[in-house]
C-alpha cells in the first residue's frame, strides 16, 4: 500500500463531519490506483501520523462511528 509521505498535498480534504470553528477535523485521501486504501489524518497536524485503511475497513470505521 502506498505509503502516507506518497499522498499528494492536493488529494486530501476535509471530512464533511468537521467544521471550520478549529475543533476536531479529520482530512482523508483516497490512495492511488484508485480503491487501494483510504488515508486519514487530524487537519491540524498535516506532516503528523496518517492512518491508512483498506476501503472495506474504512467503510466498517465510518459505519461504526456514524452509530
Amino acid at each position: 500500500m502506498t505509503t502516507p509521505q506518497l499522498v499528494p498535498e492536493s488529494a486530501w480534504f476535509k471530512s464533511s463531519y468537521s467544521n471550520d470553528s478549529g475543533g476536531n477535523c479529520v482530512e482523508v485521501a483516497n490512495l492511488i490506483p484508485t480503491h487501494a486504501g483510504i488515508a486519514l489524518r487530524d487537519s491540524k497536524i498535516p506532516d503528523g501520523p496518517t492512518l491508512t485503511l483498506p476501503p472495506d475497513v474504512f467503510t466498517a470505521f465510518v459505519t461504526h462511528v456514524r452509530a
